[in-house]
């Protein structure tokens, strides 16, 4: 299947549902005008729907024509930000028709069993409500929640910590999708201050440090530059690093944008760990931090070597390690190492979702049971850092970019 036939099926397929969301949301509205004598909100929302929905096909129809000239480094946040209005906008009608499809379905029942028909309006009436929060809701996150970076404080106490190392501060920060902060690097700018508010010993980077290219890196270079850590920042790669999501023209195109990357990593001072390790002295105490490629279980690449990254730090008793992938930690590190302390992203909390104290939920957790937050079993701990950049949807809600802040005890 060629390139233009791989696009064109997608947008034809796309376009189809928009349109039924359309039909059956103009439907719903229509009946409830009708009802409350309300007909000039039922036009101003027809002329609206079809206005927005002409306009996104024309974009996928553009998109189509013009992809081979679309310098996709350059355009994530403009994408982004487009499919994210999309989504806003269908997630709001959805929502109605969600509601508006209870009420037919009532309608239709009642009307087959007592001839009929029983017409609960209030219930599509419950439906606009429904989808007017839903519109609030989405596009503060989209204006606001993506930047409204917040501070998770965790302490990690055992006595494998070296008492040297007691109050030993670590900030821990994942997925930074650098290429969805294209010509907003004020907001990138204040996430770095607050790093460095938080006068950290140590930073640790999780990994997906851009979306695909390492090119989307240069506009922000000097920015990343200013993170500072008396003992220095570490990084590792996660699965968007190594370019898997663009069908590049050949190996070595892609093979070369890995190298750029270990070069851009290199100049804004991440040292990057390839299932390697490396140890943190203090008055001749140590920890050891290791750091392993991406490793997760299908679709995504597993190109970690645990064993490789273990190897002549036996005898130093707290290992903390860098893993992009949660789900490694369940696989590979748990109950079969003596990992104390596992710094794992790539969920994102899915970008939406609740947390009300220790309640959180978020629709990642059914593909990712541990997906936010410290786990620990036996002794052993994982972090999930919820991300600080964002991908797909350009925004936020409920789940708040983070920076981590963990404090070692003995």
């Amino acid at each position: 299947m060629n390139l233009y036939l791989r696009i064109m099926i997608p947008i034809l397929l796309l376009s189809t549902i928009l349109l039924a969301i359309d039909l059956y949301s103009m439907k719903g509205i229509k009946e409830l005008a009708n009802e409350f004598n309300v007909l000039k909100f039922e036009r101003i929302f027809k002329i609206a729907s079809w206005t927005f929905t002409s306009l996104v096909i024309l974009s996928l129809i553009l998109i189509f024509i013009f992809f081979d000239k679309i310098d996709l480094a350059k355009s994530y946040s403009m994408f982004f930000f487009v499919a994210s209005l999309v989504i806003v906008v269908y997630l709001s009608k959805l929502s109605f028709i969600t509601f508006h499809l209870i009420e037919d379905l009532i309608y239709v029942s009642s009307k087959y069993i007592f001839s009929n028909g029983i017409r609960l309006f209030f219930i599509s009436k419950i439906g606009i409500i429904s989808g007017f929060l839903t519109l609030v809701l989405a596009l503060y996150g989209i204006f606001f929640g993506k930047y409204q970076y917040t501070i998770h404080p965790i302490t990690i106490q055992s006595n494998k910590i070296p008492k040297e190392f007691n109050d030993f501060k670590i900030v821990q920060i994942s997925d930074l999708h650098i290429g969805s902060f294209r010509n907003n690097p004020s907001k990138l700018e204040k996430a770095i201050d607050l790093i460095n508010a938080q006068k950290p010993d140590l930073i640790l980077f999780t990994g997906d440090l851009v979306n695909n290219f390492a090119s989307e890196v240069q506009e922000f270079k000097s920015i990343l530059k200013k993170l500072s850590a008396k003992h220095g920042t570490y990084s590792v790669l996660g699965n968007h690093d190594y370019g898997e999501y663009y069908k590049w023209k050949s190996v070595d195109k892609k093979k070369k944008n890995l190298e750029n990357l270990y070069k851009i990593e290199e100049e804004i001072g991440f040292n990057l760990l390839l299932n390697s390790s490396i140890i943190i002295e203090k008055d001749s105490a140590k920890i050891a931090i290791l750091g392993v490629e991406n490793w997760g279980l299908p679709p995504f690449p597993a190109h970690g070597d645990l064993n490789m990254a273990l190897e002549n730090i036996e005898n130093i008793d707290a290992k903390i390690l860098m893993s992009h992938d949660p789900t490694h930690w369940t696989e590979q590190v748990k109950e079969k190492t003596d990992i104390l302390l596992t710094l794992s992203g790539h969920t994102h909390g899915m970008q939406m979702g609740f947390e009300f104290g220790r309640f959180r939920w978020s629709p990642v957790k059914f593909k990712y049971p541990l997906w936010a937050g410290l786990y620990e079993e036996n002794n052993q701990y994982l972090y999930v850092n919820r991300g600080l950049g964002f991908i797909g949807f350009s925004g936020r809600v409920g789940i708040w970019p983070e920076i981590t802040v963990i404090t070692l005890k003995n």
